[in-house]
């Protein structure tokens, strides 16, 4: 698979034919497995979005938002587009889980080269909700009805947990390791309204802030060293340009009434 840092892939004043690539490659596996007969795990990872941005020239200069970066996140959407309509051209739709989201909250200090959090606090590379706050859809007719909302806590590790379950496997020395994630199966089914879990923050190898039900409780805080992760937004004692123990009086918010985490 040609990637970004390949030699033979040049990202060309902004375009490239990547993503297209990455559609093609995707709608192909699913046709040759469901041919095949076979069960199928698609994890499809355009990187189009990513700095520098790129789009093909479908996309090119054809966003509102007049940057690379709107263009290409036309070009993702147009992707998740054509796999989803293959999936249906397949028939196999009402058989298949499709889950969207991203790694990592939109960069700030990009401006218009990047996304925005909205009312959330900062941005990637910290542990405030802007850094680590992302969209989570899950698309599955008739299972999931349309215009369904959930307020289950997730992340992206849970979806080890629920693909195996979904697929009726269990994991290697489950019964002695202790794994990351939960399956969300239950939430997606719309049998449990409710799963319990803490979520951990982690930047490095350090336990930044931990999350249970509404609450969010911060053990350590910072904001930037060399660059401003939280362009425009300050917050007392909270947005610190250094690196702040607080373990010994963690500082917590209420996500719920407080998802920008501005009042302690």
């Amino acid at each position: 698979m040609v990637g970004r840092y390949h030699t033979n892939f040049t990202i060309n004043n902004g375009l490239s034919d990547l993503t297209q690539i990455f559609i093609k490659e995707g709608t192909d596996f699913i046709e040759k497995e469901v041919k095949a007969g076979n069960p199928f795990l698609l994890y499809w990872t355009p990187d189009a979005n990513h700095q520098p941005a790129y789009a093909s020239k479908m996309f090119y200069k054809k966003s509102k938002r007049d940057s690379r970066y709107g263009d290409s996140v036309m070009e993702v959407d147009y992707g998740v587009g054509v796999i989803l309509e293959k999936l249906k051209q397949l028939e196999i739709e009402k058989n298949t889980l499709v889950f969207f989201s991203s790694d990592n909250g939109a960069e700030g200090i990009a401006g218009k080269n990047g996304g925005h959090n909205g009312p959330l606090l900062c941005g990637k590379q910290t542990t405030f909700e802007g850094g680590m706050r992302t969209p989570g859809i899950a698309w599955w007719p008739g299972t999931i009805a349309p215009g369904t909302v959930t307020k289950q806590v997730g992340t992206t590790m849970d979806l080890v947990m629920t693909f195996a379950g979904l697929a009726g496997l269990t994991l290697p020395d489950v019964t002695t390791r202790q794994y990351d994630g939960v399956d969300l199966t239950p939430i997606f089914r719309g049998t449990q309204q409710r799963i319990e879990r803490p979520v951990w923050f982690y930047r490095g190898n350090e336990l930044f802030a931990v999350r249970v039900g509404k609450y969010k409780a911060h053990y350590w805080t910072w904001s930037h060293q060399h660059y401003n992760f939280c362009p425009g937004q300050y917050v007392k004692d909270i947005t610190t340009p250094n690196q702040v123990n607080c373990t010994a009086a963690p500082i917590v918010f209420d996500l719920d009434n407080d998802p920008g985490e501005n009042t302690r």
